[in-house]
């Protein structure tokens, strides 16, 4: 007889039920959210475990690698595909959950997450880190812009370096009372420019010594950030059969509706990392509009662009830029800016 476990895990404790192969529960119990006090507490059911589910969330990356270092079979699920079939329960209680989480584990009917390692989990902090800077950076940029057009002043195209020198240089104009408000938000916009540059120059030395990194950023529009986010977020490229699944992992193809006759294609799924995809459309847009060079995936995308403008065809390139850099990861190979004679005649 197999055994099949659910982990309903919440912030202080986590639900476990434990299911036969039949769908009979056999084991149900609560345990602190540890990986350790779980572990035991899956021991106290007497049985031998098929698998234990749990569902993403921001517990999951520390729960399953603590389980799987003690021995459980520990598989982290879609959250998202989970949520429809929980939702069909009349009562939703913590412990119907875990039940259904054990039931889907029994039936293969979920999706396994992928977990990333230590050093792609520090390096995608890392790069988290800066976004979420760079964000507030430039919320604390255009805040301060409207301010000083209370009265009248637009500073107009300016760097990040000189823009605290800019507004400082237009003080005469402004109230006391005012000035006091825009000289906090200045004091913090340069705090957060300087822990932008420490960890743009940390990321710099982890470039130069990482060459899957240096050989992604052989293609056009693709920079440190991009790269080292793709490949942060990628992980083992082996995972993936067929190439072509990336661009669908990352949710840049069309959603589908098909039923009889009636066959629908829609809007991007948007599935996968939205910063990821966000930085792939943006190295696109940066292909199509400043690099000089040219390739065939360029005049492709140009082609696109003409048709259908420029949103949908950086969508486009942005989907082959996926495939390609997880095919450049598989094969050690750099970009190709020219087709070789066997893909031309072809």
């Amino acid at each position: 007889m197999r055994y099949y476990a659910g982990l309903d895990v919440a912030m202080k404790d986590t639900f476990i039920c434990v299911l036969n192969e039949e769908g009979k529960r056999v084991f149900e119990s609560k345990a602190p959210t540890d990986p350790q006090f779980i572990y035991e507490e899956l021991g106290k059911s007497g049985v031998e475990l098929e698998k234990v589910g749990l569902e993403t969330g921001s517990l999951s990356n520390y729960l399953t690698k603590g389980l799987q270092e003690l021995g459980a079979k520990a598989i982290c699920i879609d959250a998202r595909k989970m949520a429809a079939i929980l939702s069909v329960t009349v009562n939703k209680t913590d412990k119907n959950d875990a039940r259904g989480i054990a039931d889907a584990m029994r039936c293969n009917h979920y999706k396994a997450v992928n977990i990333r390692d230590a050093d792609n989990d520090s390096v995608g902090i890392l790069l988290s880190s800066r976004a979420t800077l760079v964000k507030s950076r430039r919320a604390l940029k255009n805040t301060v812009r409207g301010f000083l057009k209370t009265y009248g002043i637009r500073l107009g195209g300016v760097s990040n370096d000189r823009f605290s020198k800019a507004v400082y240089e237009s003080f005469a104009e402004i109230p006391s009372d005012a000035k006091l408000g825009i000289e906090s938000l200045l004091k913090n916009y340069d705090l957060m420019r300087e822990e932008i540059k420490k960890m743009e120059k940390a990321l710099n030395k982890l470039c130069k010594d990482d060459e899957e990194v240096k050989r992604l950023m052989t293609i056009p529009g693709v920079g440190m950030i991009v790269a080292m986010s793709y490949r942060a977020d990628m992980g083992d490229p082996t995972r993936f059969e067929k190439s072509e699944s990336v661009g669908a992992y990352y949710g840049m193809t069309p959603r589908q509706y098909s039923s009889g006759e009636t066959v629908r294609l829609g809007g991007i799924s948007k599935c996968g990392s939205r910063e990821v995809r966000t930085l792939l459309t943006e190295a696109a847009v940066s292909l199509l509009t400043r690099s000089k060079t040219w390739s065939p995936l360029k005049a492709w995308g140009l082609k696109l662009y003409k048709k259908h403008g420029l949103k949908k065809a950086a969508t486009a390139v942005g989907r082959k830029l996926a495939v390609i850099m997880h095919r450049m990861l598989i094969t050690g190979e750099s970009f190709k800016y020219r087709k070789t004679e066997e893909q031309a005649a072809a």
